[in-house]
Parts: structure tokens; sequence; C-alpha cells
């Protein structure tokens, strides 16, 4: 089983970039398809972004097309999403998500069965 531990949000202006970091443990994330969604306060879980575990697909929710990438590096074990041109929109807690069962690419959440925490990302205007 792969643990999950999300890094690198924070408190940013609009405009701003962050990266944030995903490293696995416990198995390897070659093996995984992979997502990132978030959670705005008082909001039902969004998809953000997906890297299927094969030929390299991804996946992204309109709102960030174009602003934000998904990547992963299987030497480090962790999955990436580079956010840029934030907007005060795109706060919330950022989670990711892993699953070895799903053979293409998915952007709902009960597709994955392995969370992380979440990280915090704000957004100011």
């Amino acid at each position: 089983q792969v643990q999950l531990v999300e890094s690198g949000g924070g408190l940013v202006q609009a405009g701003d970039s962050l990266r944030l970091s995903c490293h696995a443990s416990g198995r390897s994330i070659g093996s995984y398809s992979m997502a990132w969604f978030r959670q705005a306060l008082g909001k039902e879980r969004e998809f953000v972004a997906a890297s299927g575990r094969i030929g390299g697909r991804t996946l992204y929710a309109d709102s960030v097309k174009g602003r934000f990438t998904i990547s992963r590096d299987n030497g480090e074990n962790t999955l990436y999403l580079q956010m840029n041109s934030l907007k005060p929109g795109d706060t919330a807690v950022y989670s990711c998500a892993a699953t070895m069962t799903l053979v293409g690419i998915s952007s709902r959440p009960e597709s994955y069965d392995t969370w992380g925490r979440g990280t915090q990302v704000t957004v100011s205007s």
C-alpha cells in the first residue's frame, strides 16, 4: 500500500505560482494512476488534474487548463502540480490520490483508493 504526503502549499498573491509535491512511500508511483483534487471551504471536492500510469496521459479540469501542469518523477517517487497565474478561486486544500486498479485516466474521486491529507493553498487578491 502506498502512502501519500503533500507539500508546497502556502499563501500567495493572485498571479503568483506554486508547485505542489506529493511524495509517495511504500510502492513505486510508476504502478499508479494519480490525480490532484481540491476542496474549498464549504464546497464539494473538485477534480484538478490526473496522470495516467500508462502512456503518459494527462487530464485537466477546464478551470485550470493552460495554467496548471501535472507531472511525475518516478525516480523521486513524487507527483507534482505546477500552478501558474493563480487566482483567488484556486484557494482550497489540495490532495493527491492514487490507484493501481485504473488502467486509463479518471476525473472521478471514486476511481481512487489512496489519498493524502492535503496541503492548503490560499490565493489573496
